[in-house]
Order: structure tokens, then sequence, then C-alpha cells
């Protein structure tokens, strides 16, 4: 029997590396927009392999696909599958963690260095006719005397890390799964987040969306940084309590953030983050560059093939 590959939704242009990857492989290929859980469910039914980007792939689709399938997310996270629904069906499911890891450490470290060096506070001064860099800038810490901390080392935390190496921070890392003997081979401090909270004169986030995780920088957490620190979130929006973020910095309880990602995307009109003092906003766009989308589209065409061979995905989504 023919299998069968379906494209769930896409941003993308075209899909050739997709299809014709399918093609070699003998299978037939489809490509939908669907918006919905329901739509999703009746697009896959049947399917062998099925590539998904931000539409929801719930437990009916989980149940609609053929046994055995494939499940491959256009991304680097996930969270718009439902992995126990997955696992229970015994499908398989790959992500593309990596496609991205340069441009998103490119970003961070490019909107930390312009928070600590108040770049944008200061181009507005001067766009106000003003000319007072110490009354806009001050306080700036030389960075040889600034903690550059991270909530999360893994690999796009280790790629800023390299990035910002030459600058002259002392680091700090606060993450579960880094060993002592890591740390020091990478040269940061090893501490635990209240620590961090503490000392850090900014936090760059690099944590995946958990139970431990999500909601973490809420009003009290926020309250026991520095007046002068800031927090850099290029990695989940959900790791941050939005309202309580706009509230800490509009009353000057941290002095600046910058974010690339947030619970809800497109960001509601509505959100408080948008009128928050210090704050540097981008719409989910550190993973960009024109090679991303090439390398994002190769990756999951090389998934698709490998599917249809009969291998596993070439990154699995973990499972706890």
């Amino acid at each position: 029997m023919t299998k069968r590959v379906v494209v769930s939704d896409y941003t993308f242009p075209a899909l050739v590396q997709e299809e014709e990857a399918a093609r070699a492989e003998g299978a037939e290929f489809e490509a939908f927009q669907c918006k919905d859980a329901r739509s999703v469910a009746d697009a896959v039914a049947g399917a062998d392999v099925v590539a998904v980007q931000f539409a929801p792939f719930t437990a009916d689709a989980a149940s609609a696909v053929a046994p055995g399938a494939t499940i491959i997310r256009y991304g680097v996270g996930y969270d718009n599958i439902d992995i126990a629904a997955a696992m229970n069906r015994q499908l398989k499911v790959g992500y593309v963690p990596d496609y991205c890891a340069d441009e998103v450490a490119d970003h961070t470290a490019a909107v930390a260095l312009a928070l600590l060096r108040k770049l944008f506070p200061l181009d507005a001064s001067v766009r106000r006719h003003e000319w007072a860099a110490v009354k806009v800038a001050k306080p700036i810490k030389p960075f040889s005397r600034t903690v550059f901390g991270f909530f999360g080392m893994g690999q796009i935390g280790r790629a800023v890390l390299e990035r910002l190496k030459g600058f002259g921070f002392r680091f700090a890392a606060a993450d579960p799964g880094l060993t002592p003997e890591a740390a020091v081979s990478l040269g940061v401090r090893l501490v635990d987040a209240d620590t961090l909270l503490s000392t850090a004169d900014i936090i760059s986030l690099h944590a995946p969306a958990t139970r431990q995780t999500i909601g973490f920088f809420n009003a009290e957490r926020l309250k026991r940084m520095q007046p002068h620190a800031m927090i850099v979130n290029s990695a989940r929006g959900q790791l941050i309590v939005e309202e309580d973020l706009a509230n800490a910095l509009n009353e000057g309880t941290i002095a600046g953030a910058a974010l690339d990602v947030f619970a809800d995307e497109p960001l509601p009109a509505a959100s408080p983050l948008r009128s928050a003092r210090g704050l540097i906003l981008s719409p989910h766009a550190a993973w960009y560059s024109d090679a991303a989308i090439d390398r994002l589209q190769r990756l999951v065409a090389d998934d698709i093939a490998r599917a249809l061979r009969g291998e596993p995905p070439r990154r699995p989504v973990p499972v706890s």
C-alpha cells in the first residue's frame, strides 16, 4: 500500500524539498493549511508521516494517523503536539531543535549587549534633542564587573556564552542538568536559581517550558532581582508572567528586558508589555535568517525520508 505524507500547515513559500523527499520514497504527498484541531485530525487521517508547524496536533489527530506513524515538528519546540497521546499510540515524534541555534544565539547576544549599554534609551534621548549621556544611561557597570546569568545552559545558552566570552563578563548559570565539572569547563559559576536572581546583572533565559519553569519569573521572583538587573527571553514566552514583568518594569523593580517570545503570539493588542518601560520587543524573530528557513525545510525533508524508510527521527522528542 502506498504510504502518505501530510503537511498540516506551513508558512513557507513552497514545499519543494518535502515533496521531493516523499516522492523519492514512493509516497503520496499532500499539504494543508489547518488552523484548528478538528481540521488537523481530518487532514492527517491515515497518514504515515505528518509534518506540523503551528497547528495543534491533539489526541484526536494521534488517533487518526496510521499505526506507528511519525510526527515531525517544524521547529525547536513541540508545545502544539500532544506528546502523551502520541506516545500512547506508539507514534514516533521528532523535532528540529538545531536548525536556528546560531541565529537565536546571535539575536540573544545582540539584544543583551544593547540592553546593557542602554542603546535604545540613548537613541530615544537624541531624537528628543537631548544630549545627556550620563543622565540617560546611568547606571552602567563595566562588563568586567557584570554578572551575566543563564537560566538554563543547553545548546543555545552555550552558544550565547561563546559569543560573549570576549567581553569580559563574569558568568553564572542555574541549570539542574549542568554538572559542576561541566560548569568549570565552560567557565561559569554554577548556582541555584535563587542565587542567580539575587546576584546576576542580566539573566538570559534558555530553559524549556515545563511544570517547573512555566511562570517561574513572576512578581515574587522578579522582586528578588537587583533594581538595575535585566532579563532576555528568546526561549519560551511561558517562562514569564507577562503582567508581572510589565509591572516590575514600570515600577522600577528591574531596569529592562528584551523579549522575542510570548505566551500568546502574535502579542495581543491589549498586552501590558506594549506600554512597559525599558522593554525591547521583537516578533519571535530570533530564529530568522535566509539560511535558517532552507535549513529547517531540508532537515524536515530528511526526516520524512527517514520515516518512510522505517528509520527513527534524527532528533526524537525527549520523553521524561
